[in-house]
């Protein structure tokens, strides 16, 4: 690298490094808007608040913006999110800051929802106020990842001071539901957000995460035949009552073991990632107390790599293996032979995988490298919204933020100020070399 431009990004760092108590602020008032996840039917919070604030730190700068409440996403969109899902009072953020021309164009991402901070006595202060403690800034979204979007506009704030113009674009989004649905990274995508390459603030601790398994999600549900408990119950064929949780039960015992063959298969192994996994979450059965339960519902989450995808990109081949093992189990009882159990498939979040050399994988690791931290290749193990731009946007995008995973989604989640700090100076860097080109 020549001289001049190691003095540059000397100067940047140092303007980054100048800028620490501008990075707090401005993350601790991100954590301030609740911005939780939404269930369904849940009404808008302070999305439209915190975008707007992203959005006129974005314009000070020179940015183009456009902030835009999107579309249902219809039927037959390929994560399977509910076609009607509205986006009223939750806007999506674009920003665009125009390069002089003939260099690569780079995408900064990161979802502005919060998992649900929990019951409030858990947490040492209060979850949206953001708190630093020896060092640590504490609150809901600290380090999943409002951390991270605060270290990606500041990064650019700092680029703009030290008037540098660089050759390609930066593109800034800021996206809704990530934390449940898919649907706002989706969304933007379906908008046109797209670069030649991406970098997403998960909290990877200066790792690059560049492979995730994919996700498919169905309920299992057994019919039974209600009655009294308290009456005695001839046989299912003659009329009797027929307890639906319990011809559950050896269901899950398969899919138990199912996962447990998995975990031993050599093709349900991966350098990054863990392997594929049947995981039952949610459990419904039972109409009221004195009653033999008529149906019982299980949630069941499937995980699969990205080895296993199909021709059609999705899961389909690791479904049927799911429901094989579920038919096996069901044959060996009467009442489920006949009344075969229902599989309702609702969503399907495809794994995703860059090549460990992509060159935006060896960037965000050089530049981390050169403020201090050693990050190396990984992969996460849940479907994030880097895989969305990198499958359907045609912008390969790595995860890269501050702070480590196990700090999020729990009581007195929290981020470490030097991460924010370092990472903002390596987002700095790695816009350099990656724009300049």
């Amino acid at each position: 690298m020549m001289k001049t431009q190691s003095s540059l990004e000397d100067r940047v760092v140092e303007e980054v490094r100048g800028s620490r108590d501008e990075l707090i602020a401005l993350t601790k008032e991100l954590i301030s808007y609740d911005t939780t996840a939404r269930a369904p039917g849940d009404p808008a919070r302070d999305e439209a608040v915190l975008q707007r604030v992203l959005e006129r730190r974005l314009l000070a700068i020179g940015a183009e913006t456009d902030l835009w409440e999107a579309d249902p996403p219809g039927a037959g969109n390929p994560l399977g999110i509910p076609a009607d899902l509205n986006f009223v009072g939750r806007p999506q953020l674009a920003a665009r800051i125009a390069g002089a021309g003939g260099g690569r164009s780079l995408l900064l991402n990161g979802h502005i929802d919060a998992v649900d901070p929990g019951p409030r006595e858990e947490w040492t202060t209060d979850p949206f106020r953001g708190d630093v403690r020896e060092g640590l800034l504490y609150g809901r979204g600290a380090n999943d990842m409002k951390g991270g979007l605060a270290s990606f506009v500041v990064a650019l704030e700092a680029l703009h001071r030290s008037d540098l113009r660089l050759r390609g674009d930066v593109v800034f989004c800021s996206n809704t539901d990530e934390e449940s649905t898919g649907a706002g990274g989706w969304s933007c995508v379906r908008h046109g957000v797209a670069a030649d390459a991406g970098l997403c603030a998960e909290p990877s601790d200066f790792d690059a995460w560049t492979a995730c398994r994919g996700l498919s999600v169905a309920t299992l549900k057994v019919l039974g035949r209600a009655g009294h408990i308290d009456m005695p119950q001839a046989s299912w064929r003659e009329g009797g009552a027929v307890n639906a949780i319990e011809k559950m039960t050896p269901l899950l015992v398969s899919l138990e073991r199912l996962r447990e063959c998995w975990r031993e298969r050599s093709d349900h192994q991966h350098s990054l990632l863990s392997p594929g996994g049947v995981l039952p979450t949610i459990v419904r059965g039972g109409e009221w107390e004195s009653i033999y339960p008529a149906s019982c519902e299980v949630f069941v989450c499937v995980h699969y790599l990205p080895g296993h995808v199909d021709r059609g990109g999705t899961g389909l081949r690791v479904r049927e293996e799911v429901m094989e093992w579920v038919r096996e189990a069901a044959s060996s009882d009467p009442w489920l032979t006949e009344h075969e159990p229902e599989w309702t498939w609702t969503s399907d979040f495809p794994p995703c995988e860059l090549p460990t050399d992509h060159e935006i994988t060896t960037t965000v690791l050089k530049a981390a490298a050169d403020v201090g931290r050693q990050g190396r290749v990984a992969g996460m193990d849940s479907w994030h919204d880097a895989a969305t731009f990198t499958l359907y946007a045609d912008t390969p995008t790595v995860s890269f933020g501050p702070g480590d995973l196990h700090h999020a989604h729990c009581a007195d989640e929290f981020v470490p100020v030097d991460d924010l700090v370092d990472h903002c100076a390596a987002t700095a860097l790695s816009v350099m070399r990656w724009c300049s080109v």
